[in-house]
């Protein structure tokens, strides 16, 4: 079986079979030889999601690591940001954590965030990827291993840095949580009760194999369904790792990336505090969010479909901001990268503030519908021209009234066709006449339809 390879958020597969112990060693290894050889601090911080198979990852992360002189420092069951957050201020040269996020519970993954808090780059993962398949370095024997050790105290420091984001507390607000019984089942509903608020919680009864089986950010009905019939303000809902978060308002009701985005970003700006007036989205941000904050004077960035790349249109635009529908989001004034606990904490202080229920910020802007559809095709080759008539005419349609997005898969032979339009009846009418001439053209067949209106995204 072929060794899993570095992808966009470091390695996944699943555990014991692809990503095995053995790897997870020479991974270890590899990255102790550069870290040695390298001009940061030769400590590692480690966490680890609630999966099963996460110990034993670790266990062998570890022991590479430390063979070739590295101390270690194991923070236990923490949410990534968590690790980045202690990477970044600890004294270490590197956090590593192993999780393989909203993923289900068979799969696990290693990633990795510098000394400065943010993920490891492509040249760091291919020289990781060279020493492996090179063999390890020469490694020393007495005081010349590193030691391994556990710590609490790098997740302390985390909670004192979260508590501090809401200076105004949070006494009198009632929170439905559901922590996809993840790395945040017990720090989430921990911050909450030391700002005041009241946490129902759910997801928070880790088992090492129900990691997001029933809820979480990716299965946001739960967290809906929780906040309506317990009566609460709102809800929040992590995903396996703690680096993304969705909200429910009271009537049960998605708040997605946008827009918690867009509420906290009018908010700002109201204010007179968003300097400048950006936001950073992707390709599949809502353009009914775009224009809800043109209106208000603030500029939309997008990107494609990322969190790295997010990350890096923030930096360069300086804006305060960003993310995506999946509540993968960004504030850099806090964190360089995602952190599903900031993101919480700036939503319920810009609730507090403001002085408005999340019911209420719903209703601030209407999103305009959306459609994504599936086309599996027997080859994609040549899509856009034999496609072009219809792409063509939809862009005509939907001059100033919508967007069209359509891309092949980069994994699998299907065309993905998003349509969206001020009004429903367009959308429905563009994306039948695309599909129609996708599925004939490409001897193609529909696989999927997902209304992502009120959605969380691609």
């Amino acid at each position: 079986m072929s060794r899993p390879r570095f992808g966009t958020d470091g390695v996944r597969g699943v555990a014991n079979a692809k990503l095995t112990p053995e790897f997870a060693l020479d991974l270890g290894l590899a990255v102790g030889a550069w870290l040695r050889g390298s001009s940061v601090p030769n400590r590692v911080a480690i966490g680890r999601d609630t999966r099963r198979s996460g110990p034993m990852l670790e266990a062998a992360l570890s022991a590479g690591l430390a063979s070739m002189g590295i101390d270690v420092v194991s923070l236990g069951v923490a949410p990534t940001p968590a690790v980045a957050y202690a990477a970044r201020y600890g004294g270490f040269g590197l956090g590593i954590i192993v999780s393989a996020s909203h993923n289900p519970a068979p799969d696990n993954g290693i990633k990795f965030v510098t000394h400065q808090g943010v993920k490891s780059t492509e040249e760091q993962e291919a020289d990781w990827t060279r020493r492996m398949e090179e063999g390890p370095a020469e490694r020393g024997s007495g005081d010349a291993v590193g030691t391994i050790l556990t710590s609490t105290e790098p997740l302390d420091a985390y909670l004192d840095f979260l508590v501090a984001l809401v200076p105004e507390g949070l006494a009198g607000m009632r929170v439905a949580v559901d922590a996809a019984h993840g790395a945040a089942y017990a720090l989430a509903p921990r911050v909450l009760r030391a700002l005041g608020a009241e946490a129902i919680v759910v997801g928070d009864r880790p088992d090492g194999m129900n990691i997001n089986a029933d809820g979480g950010a990716t299965k946001p009905e739960t967290i809906q369904t929780l906040t309506r019939i317990t009566g609460a303000d709102v809800g929040v809902a992590f995903d396996g790792d703690a680096d993304r978060a969705v909200f429910s308002d009271g009537q049960g009701r998605l708040i997605n990336g946008d827009r918690t985005l867009g509420i906290w970003a009018a908010h700002l700006q109201a204010e007179g505090r968003l300097d400048p007036p950006v936001v950073v989205g992707t390709v599949m941000s809502n353009g009914g969010f775009e224009v809800y904050l043109r209106e208000m004077g603030i500029r939309l960035e997008r990107t494609p479909v990322g969190d790295k790349h997010v990350a890096a249109r923030i930096k360069a635009t300086r804006a305060l901001c960003g993310g995506e529908q999946s509540g993968h989001l960004i504030f850099p004034e806090h964190q360089p990268t995602g952190d599903g606990l900031v993101t919480m904490l700036e939503f319920f202080r810009t609730l507090v503030v403001s002085g408005r229920s999340a019911a209420s910020c719903y209703e601030d802007y209407r999103p305009w519908p959306q459609l994504l559809v599936n086309v599996g095709a027997t080859s994609t080759e040549g899509w856009k021209e034999k496609l072009q008539d219809r792409l063509e005419d939809a862009e005509t349609r939907l001059l100033g009234r919508g967007r069209l997005l359509v891309r092949p898969s980069g994994t699998q032979p299907m065309l993905r066709i998003m349509v969206e339009a001020e009004e429903e009846r367009l959308r429905d009418e563009v994306t039948q006449s695309l599909v129609d001439a996708a599925v004939e053209r490409l001897g193609g067949h529909v696989e999927g339809r997902v209304d992502l209106t009120h959605a969380l995204g691609d």
